[in-house]
């Protein structure tokens, strides 16, 4: 109950008290009113206030903010702006804490199990910190250590998450319209698979293994005896950061080298192995000297080192299943060849298109697309503008990419800029094509046409024996007139108002029929009346006619009204 008033309050302190107001949580605030009030006149844009929202929540809003960043089919791009800069850079935790959870980790002494343990972090954020260590062996080592207490912390904030997220939809009709609960399901599986650092060590080998016979590139190597779900031992690397451009030049190295050297490494991870690096910033890429006795490439690079590019921190990474890198592949050839039905294809294969989509106008999104980029050499298209471009219309359609989709435009965006940083004429789309070509191709395979085939035809032998079934209890329902019928009508706010506006004028229709009935009845009384009544002392018949012929030209003008609309 108390984290729910920390919650709440950060709503309002951040300019979402009528949130606060619609999830009934006003009760867990004291002196309500005097909260909401004294924020209400702060002039933030919406992005500012929830990043703000979320650092005051700690750790678990922050990394469910960065990952909500790269949910750009979802959110609208002053929102993903925002979200874009939130830090997760804290204070280290207390070595003596940090020893603790070490010890109950690996089963053993500190000083048992390392000859050197440096008590001061290499770096630090939200989950966990790394330390620098030496092995008994002699080997040095990077140690990744879990914050004590943060699974317990990150698992009660995802269960208060969950529960707000169902009361919203049941109240809010854009939450359910959004999908608040299945997006944050989506969010915390992807939160939870941080917190287990075997899977990172996983991530990380199975990206090594398909670079064995690269001697330019290095991945970390792990040692499964001293890792746990908590604590991760792996290689540590020596190497300069792609960040700091100067010491890269004062070791000699040639800038659009390394830039050509890590674009191959991440797009060959996208389409090749289909198991990639979501987060390649600067501060997870490094460059490291060639190992001793390599040999360059050519006689002419003596003169400047050949790079060695090694990839840091696994926590973050993709996996494109070969239907989806075929997807991803027929989208950059319909880029290419300027087609809008291959792109709306490729884009109905990869997402999930609400059955409301104007198709219309989401064709004509396409075509505005395809023009911005028509008769524009290939090599001149931005990778990150034409994916951004995608993402909007994507967001604008409310078509929902697939997750590893949305984090594979997170890694080219993050590679866009990490090359232009290294050069700014260097073209990631000129590298990337040849990758997409090469996937396409191979879609045209014999052996791949014939694997796909198979695969089709196990599912046509499946149908074809669950159709018996099928039909009979097809019949059954016939046979007690239960037939289930779903009709999908577009317009049924508009077709509503349509019927109200019919109701209304057939019951002004039958008021009016009564009326003229009873004058009706007052004529006929009065003219076989032989006796003056009291109604006979008014001009009843007067006022009942002009009534009526009121009603009716009101009727007339209605219906001519309506008939123009």
């Amino acid at each position: 109950m108390q984290r729910y008033r920390e919650i709440a309050l950060a709503f309002a302190r951040n300019g979402f008290g009528y949130f606060v107001r619609e999830l009934g949580l006003m009760k867990l605030i004291p002196h309500w009113r005097s909260v909401e009030s004294r924020h209400h006149s702060e002039v933030r844009t919406t992005g500012e206030r929830l990043r703000s929202f979320l650092q005051e929540l700690g750790p678990t809003f922050v990394k469910l903010g960065q990952i909500a960043s790269t949910r750009h089919d979802i959110f609208p791009p002053d929102i993903i702006a925002e979200l874009q800069k939130l830090q997760d850079k804290v204070p280290p935790v207390p070595f003596d804490e940090i020893k603790r959870v070490l010890e109950e980790e690996l089963g053993a002494p500190l000083e048992s199990v390392y000859r050197d343990f440096r008590k001061e972090a290499v770096a630090a954020a939200s989950i966990g910190q790394v330390h620098y260590a030496r092995l008994r062996s002699g080997e040095e080592v990077a140690v990744k250590v879990q914050r004590p207490g943060i699974r317990k912390t990150v698992e009660t904030d995802l269960e208060i998450l969950r529960n707000l997220a169902r009361i919203a939809e049941h109240r809010l009709h854009w939450a359910k319209q959004y999908g608040a609960v299945e997006l944050v399901e989506e969010l915390s599986s992807s939160l939870t698979a941080e917190l287990d650092y075997t899977l990172e060590g996983r991530s990380a080998e199975r990206i090594a293994s398909h670079f064995t016979d690269r001697s330019n590139v290095h991945i970390p190597s792990i040692w499964w005896d001293l890792s746990t779900r908590r604590v991760l031992t792996m290689e540590f690397m020596h190497g300069i950061q792609l960040h700091d451009v100067q010491a890269l030049e004062q070791a000699g190295y040639d800038l659009t080298e390394i830039a050509e050297a890590v674009a191959n490494l991440i797009l060959e991870q996208v389409f090749i192995s289909g198991h990639f690096h979501a987060d390649p910033h600067p501060g997870n890429v490094l460059v490291m000297p060639q190992a001793s006795g390599s040999k360059h490439r050519d006689s002419e690079a003596v003169s400047s080192p050949t790079p060695v590019i090694g990839l840091l921190d696994f926590g973050m990474t993709g996996r494109l299943t070969p239907g989806l890198k075929g997807h991803f592949a027929s989208l950059i050839i319909a880029l290419r060849r300027q087609s809008t039905d291959g792109v709306i294809k490729a884009i109905e294969a990869m997402g999930l298109i609400p059955d409301s989509v104007d198709w219309q106008e989401l064709r004509r999104d396409v075509d505005h697309l395809r023009e911005k980029y028509y008769q524009v050499p290939f090599s001149d298209i931005s990778l990150g503008e034409a994916v951004t471009d995608l993402f909007h219309v994507s967001y604008h359609h409310r078509i929902r990419m697939p997750a590893d989709f949305m984090l594979l435009g997170k890694a080219l965006l993050t590679l866009e800029g990490v090359i232009t940083s290294l050069d700014p004429e260097f073209s990631v789309v000129a590298v990337a094509e040849p990758f997409g070509k090469k996937l396409f191709l191979e879609r045209l395979k014999p052996d791949r046409l014939a694997e796909s085939a198979a695969n089709y035809a196990a599912e046509y032998v499946d149908l074809l024996a669950d159709l018996p079934s099928r039909l009979r209890s097809f019949g059954r329902l016939l046979a007690r007139g239960k037939l289930p019928l779903e009709l999908s009508v577009r317009d049924v706010d508009r077709m509503m108002q349509k019927l109200d506006r019919i109701s209304g004028r057939l019951s002004f229709s039958i008021v009016l029929l009564s009326f003229s009935i009873i004058m009706a009845g007052l004529v006929i009384g009065s003219s076989v009346g032989r006796q003056p009544g009291l109604l006979s002392r008014f001009p009843v018949l007067e006022i009942g006619f002009t009534i009526a012929a009121v009603m009716f030209l009101y009727m007339i003008v209605s219906i001519f009204r309506s008939g123009k609309k």
